[in-house]
C-alpha cells in the first residue's frame, strides 16, 4: 500500500518550492459502496461516485484531494468534474510552481460554478504544498489545534432507525454532536429528533431540512424542534424565499444556518446581508482551503459563527475537513462534520481518519496525512 509520494528533505525549502513544477493533473473517477444509502430531503447517495484528484510534480511528489459531486445541489456530476479538471484546470496548472497557490488560483479563475472541482483542486494544491514542506495542512493554514470535536450526520430513515444509528456512533466513537436530517412531514421529523434525543441524551443536536419544508411546515416543525433544544436549523425552506427565511430567523431563538445558500464567498456575503443566516456551513469540498479562509474572514467581520460542514466525504475528504477545522480557533470550537466516511463499506485510504472519544485527530504527517491504498484505488476506479 502506497501513496505514490514521498516528502522532500526539509532543508532549503524556499529554493525547492521555487524550482518544483506541476507536471500533470489527474482526475480519477471512483465508485465507493455505502453500507446503507445516505438519504436527505434534497436527494440520496446510493454510492459514492467521487473523483480522486492528483496533482503531480517533477519532484515525484503529488497532492491529493477528493471531489464529491452533488447534482441536486451544485449541478455537478462525476462526468462534469472530470471534464473541468482535465479540460480547464490541468492545462492551466501545468508548468506552474508547485507551492504558488495564489498563482494557481489566478490561473484557474474564470470558470463559474464547478464548486466541487474548484474545491478539490485547491485542497490538492495545499496537500502538495504540505508534502513539499513537510508540514501538515492544518499547521500551514493556522495550526490552532491537533484535534477537533466531531459531529455525525444522521440520514433520513424511520425515527427508530435514526435513533439506533446515532446511538451506535455515540457508543463506538464517543461522538456527542449530531446533525439530524429532517425536511419531511413535520410530525415524522419531530418524532425522529425526539428519538435521537432520547437515545443520546448527552449529545448536542441540530437539524438540516435541505430546503425540504414549506414555510408552513417549517413554522410547525421549527417551533417544536426549538422546544426540544436543537442548536440550529439548517436550510429549512427554499433559498429564494427571502421573506420566509427572514420570518423564520426572527421567530426562532436558534440560528437559521446557511449551507446550500452559501456555496461561495459571494453567496455568503449575500446571505449575511439579507439578515436571515445566523450561522454558515463552510466546506473544504466546495470552497477548498483558500476560499474557505475568505468565507471565515467574512463571517468573523459580521460576527456570524461558522462551522465545518460535510458533503458525505470519504476518508480523504474527511481529512480535509479535519485540517480546516483544526486550523482556526472558532472552527475548532464547534463540532466538525467529519465522520460520515464511517458509512462507507470501502474507501481509498490505507488508514482511515482516527476518531476517539468524540474527537478527530489531525495526522502528524505532512499535507493532509493521507496514504492512498493503490489496491483499493484499482478496485474502485471506473476507468483505466
Amino acid at each position: 500500500m502506497s501513496s505514490g509520494t514521498a516528502n522532500l528533505p526539509a532543508e532549503d525549502v524556499a529554493s525547492r518550492l521555487a524550482s518544483v513544477r506541476i507536471t500533470e493533473v489527474e482526475a480519477i473517477p471512483v465508485a465507493l459502496p455505502y453500507r446503507r444509502p445516505a438519504r436527505f430531503a434534497s436527494g440520496a447517495v446510493e454510492r459514492a461516485d467521487n473523483v480522486l484528484v492528483r496533482i503531480h510534480t517533477d519532484a515525484g511528489v503529488a497532492g491529493h484531494a477528493e471531489a464529491q459531486p452533488r447534482p441536486y445541489t451544485y449541478g455537478e456530476t462525476q462526468a462534469s468534474i472530470l471534464g473541468a479538471v482535465r479540460e480547464w484546470f490541468a492545462p492551466r496548472l501545468a508548468g506552474l510552481r508547485a507551492g504558488a497557490i495564489e498563482e494557481a488560483r489566478a490561473a484557474c479563475a474564470g470558470l463559474p460554478g464547478n464548486h466541487c472541482a474548484h474545491g478539490a483542486i485547491d485542497v490538492a494544491l495545499w496537500d502538495l504544498l504540505g508534502r513539499l514542506t513537510g508540514v501538515p495542512c492544518s499547521a500551514l493554514l493556522g495550526g490552532f489545534a491537533d484535534r477537533v470535536p466531531v459531529a455525525h450526520m444522521v440520514s433520513l430513515d424511520t425515527p427508530g432507525q435514526m435513533a439506533r444509528d446515532a446511538a451506535a456512533v455515540h457508543d463506538e466513537h464517543g461522538i456527542r454532536a449530531f446533525k439530524v436530517k429532517v425536511g419531511r412531514d413535520p410530525e415524522v421529523d419531530i418524532a425522529a429528533v425526539t428519538a435521537v434525543r432520547d437515545a443520546v441524551p448527552d449529545a448536542a443536536i441540530y437539524v438540516d431540512a435541505n430546503r425540504g419544508w414549506t414555510l408552513e411546515q417549517a413554522l410547525r416543525a421549527g417551533d417544536a424542534l426549538c422546544a426540544l433544544g436543537v442548536s440550529a436549523i439548517e436550510e429549512p425552506i427554499a433559498i429564494d424565499d427571502a421573506r420566509g427565511r427572514a420570518l423564520l430567523a426572527a421567530r426562532w431563538d436558534v440560528p437559521l444556518a446557511g449551507d446550500e445558500s452559501c456555496l461561495s464567498l459571494a453567496d455568503v456575503r449575500r446571505a449575511v446581508a439579507e439578515g436571515a443566516v445566523g450561522q454558515v456551513s463552510v466546506k473544504a469540498a466546495r470552497t477548498g482551503f483558500s476560499e474557505s479562509r475568505d468565507v471565515l474572514a467574512l463571517c468573523r467581520a459580521h460576527r456570524v459563527p461558522a462551522v465545518v460542514g460535510s458533503q458525505y466525504e470519504g476518508g480523504l475528504g474527511a481529512l480535509a475537513s479535519i485540517a480546516l477545522g483544526a486550523a482556526f480557533g472558532d472552527l475548532a470550537a464547534r463540532p466538525v462534520e467529519a465522520s460520515n466516511f464511517l458509512d462507507l463499506a470501502s474507501d481509498l485510504l490505507a488508514e482511515p481518519p482516527r476518531i476517539a472519544d468524540g474527537y478527530a485527530h489531525v495526522p502528524a504527517a505532512a499535507g493532509l496525512g493521507a496514504v492512498i491504498d493503490e489496491d483499493a484505488l484499482a478496485a474502485h476506479r471506473l476507468e483505466g
